[in-house]
């Protein structure tokens, strides 16, 4: 008899076992890596964590310090979302590695300015001046956008989304285009006469916004700012439709978030 009752205690307690494994597998399964990559960004996610956190979702937040690892690694599963890159620049990745990322979400359109340290005004950009941009396609592009906007050069009538220097048809203003990394082109502002820099850089690197040192902002004349720039929440194409997902897009597109979003100099994009 004793033996009967000790096989029982043992079955019973081995059955909670297998409950809590199980609890705990299916709490794993709510749990989400996301990539950022300024500190804003950052807090705004943890803010959103917060708050699907009542839902019994998990966001984990991890900040890089360029653009070039996020969507690797959430092409191999390191990370299960990202919030930092634009249409265009997810769909050049796309075709340049062969991958279907795609997204679920807009997030931000976030102004991309000109800078200096040499000149107070756009408009004194002479012949022989040194601009830098940034030296992937996307960013790249999209500062030359902004060059063909102020009467630097002139794009090709024909030029694409994301134009590279190729596809300059005149230099207005005889300058040189330097092409850097997005993240060191704010360190080297003070070699150049003048760069074009990304707003994460800006307030993370500068420690000013764009609205207090920019020479000019693309953001500020919107009709010339292709929606290609609007940024996303990238996942992978498989979990496009996740449930826990459209939760956490649901959580991320709220007045609270909006108003955040503007302390940092952002616009919100949805």
């Amino acid at each position: 008899m004793k033996k009967k009752i000790i096989a029982a205690i043992v079955a019973i307690a081995a059955s909670f076992g297998l409950a809590a494994c199980g609890s705990s597998s299916a709490s794993d399964d709510h749990k989400y890596v996301v990539g950022v990559t300024s500190d804003q960004q950052k807090e705004i996610w943890e803010y959103v964590g917060k708050q699907v956190a009542k839902e019994g979702i998990t966001i984990d937040v991890k900040l890089f310090s360029g653009y070039t690892e996020e969507n690797p690694a959430l092409v191999d599963g390191s990370l299960d979302l990202n919030s930092f890159q634009h249409v265009a620049f997810l769909n050049n990745f796309n075709a340049e590695n062969k991958a279907d990322l795609t997204y679920i979400g807009y997030t931000i359109i976030s102004p991309f300015g000109l800078y200096s340290d040499k000149i107070k005004s756009y408009k004194d950009l002479k012949d022989g001046d040194t601009i830098a941009i940034p030296n992937d396609v996307t960013n790249g592009g999209r500062a030359l956008q902004l060059l063909d906007a102020i009467g630097v050069i002139k794009l090709k009538d024909d030029a694409p989304d994301s134009p590279t220097t190729k596809d300059i048809k005149t230099y207005v203003k005889k300058v040189k285009i330097e092409e850097l990394q997005a993240d060191q082109i704010a360190p080297a502002l003070q070699d150049v006469t003048a760069a074009t820099i990304n707003t994460n850089y800006v307030t993370d690197q500068l420690h000013t916004t764009p609205e207090k040192s920019a020479i000019y902002v693309d953001t500020d004349h919107m009709s010339k700012v292709s929606g290609i720039y609007k940024n996303v929440i990238a996942v992978r194409k498989e979990d496009k439709n996740k449930a826990d997902f459209k939760k956490i897009v649901k959580a991320y597109q709220t007045d609270a978030v909006a108003k955040m979003i503007r302390k940092t100099n952002d616009i919100p994009a949805w």
